[in-house]
């Protein structure tokens, strides 16, 4: 890798890499290894390969971001948006809010999730097989022993069928192999080994094991009772961390592949169906903005709107504690749903 960094990266790149990684900085940095043995070509081989990554740099385990501070820093205060004096807030407390929607009109659904890692093991895109399945053992016995209110099933996928994964993924409770960013970061190496699911006996609880994270600790429930959701999500996450040592820093937060998603490493959000607003997606726009929310498809990140049913969340994990995520999208998703009443009750009788 000899030539300047601008060059490398594909002419139409515009990812927060690219804008970054100056050629002064890549000399700097690329005989640089972490404890575990990555490097700065390992980290950014996925936004050269790709040429519409939006980020393009992953790291390979929590000490890259020291290692590699002189140009992640930069690329997460520019994604972050971050004010001078930033820093990780702590808090995630059980909270007190009445359900958004009882009649379960508008919301189908209330998911939070958090991404964790294991501090002692390298990430998911810098793992050999055997870390990999040391990984997967270290959950398999950590929930082993999770008090009677969260305890559940582990489930590796390599002891299912192909009808009885496929049924899972169906359901949206497994996880498939990851996309082509996450394929050149290395993090799909060796899928489904090491790959599993830990399913609470009321089903509210997932936790996927060794997708983009090491874990992806999961709390979802039918209708619009987001207090609920989030308090189950809590005391599963208290749980685990009594038994696990997780990825943290107390400036940067809890530490993930991604930088985009440290911080809180949350997403809090609901799909909800908004028949109207569909129609007025100017006027939907300035409410998620208002409330610091982001707008996605149905199914997600670049997916359509299929039948008026959006997935809205928190555009924001850094700089902000978990509590306040929840309450910006509480808010946020009130103010929605009261847009949506007005729009349906202009239609008239029988026209809504």
């Amino acid at each position: 890798m000899k030539a300047e960094p601008g060059l490398i990266f594909h002419t139409s790149s515009r990812s927060k890499i690219k804008q970054h990684l100056t050629l002064k900085l890549y000399n700097d940095l690329k005989k640089i290894r972490t404890p575990f043995g990555y490097s700065l070509d390992q980290a950014i081989r996925s936004g050269i390969e790709n040429s519409d990554s939006s980020i393009g740099i992953y790291a390979g385990d929590m000490e890259s971001y020291d290692c590699f501070s002189p140009v992640l820093l930069p690329i997460i205060e520019d994604y972050h948006q971050l004010d001078p004096g930033w820093s990780h807030k702590l808090g995630m407390q059980e909270a007190v809010l009445p359900d958004l929607d009882p009649e379960q009109i508008f919301i189908r659904s209330s998911r939070i999730r958090v991404a964790r890692n294991l501090g002692r093991f390298p990430f998911s895109g810098n793992m050999n097989t055997n870390q990999r399945l040391a990984l997967e053992e270290t959950v398999r016995q950590a929930v082993k022993t999770l008090p009677e209110k969260l305890s559940g099933t582990y489930t590796a996928f390599t002891d299912l069928n192909e009808r009885q994964f496929n049924d899972l993924l169906e359901k949206g409770l497994a996880f498939p192999k990851g996309d082509r960013f996450m394929d050149s970061a290395g993090i799909n190496r060796d899928y489904p080994l090491g790959r599993g699911i830990f399913t609470s006996r009321d089903k509210v609880i997932r936790v996927w094991v060794n997708e983009e994270d090491h874990l992806r600790i999961i709390a979802q429930s039918p209708g619009g009772n987001i207090a609920h959701v989030f308090n189950r999500l809590i005391q599963m996450v208290r749980a685990l961390s009594d038994k696990l040592d997780f990825a943290f820093d107390r400036k940067k937060g809890f530490l993930t592949a991604c930088p985009t998603n440290i911080g809180t490493a949350m997403r809090a959000g609901v799909h909800i169906h908004l028949e109207k607003l569909e129609q007025n997606p100017s006027f939907l726009e300035t409410i998620i903005r208002e409330h610091h929310l982001q707008l996605r498809g149905t199914g997600g990140e670049k997916t359509a709107v299929e039948k008026a049913v959006f997935d809205i969340s928190n555009a924001r994990r850094l700089g902000i504690s978990a509590n306040t995520i929840v309450k910006d999208l509480y808010r946020g998703v009130q103010a929605i749903i009261r847009a949506e009443k007005k729009s349906r009750s202009f239609s008239g009788p029988g026209l809504g």
